[in-house]
């Protein structure tokens, strides 16, 4: 299982704007990792789908080796 950093942006005039970012700790493939974060985004912002704040969400893996 890997951790996955998915970013939310909004596009204003072509130039994608980040609103928000979400972790997701533990995810056995990258498209769970995707959805969970949307639920996620989604539950943190009040709403019922994340695409009425931002327009794209971006998945990255985190490095495993970070400690705090």
């Amino acid at each position: 299982m890997s951790n996955y950093l998915i970013h939310f942006a909004k596009e204003i005039l072509g130039v994608p704007f980040t609103v928000g970012s979400v972790e997701i700790a533990k995810a056995r493939d990258p498209e769970r990792a995707l959805r969970a974060a949307e639920i996620r985004f989604a539950r943190q912002h009040g709403l019922v789908d994340w695409r009425e704040r931002a327009d794209t969400a971006d998945i990255a893996t985190s490095s495993a080796g970070r400690r705090g």
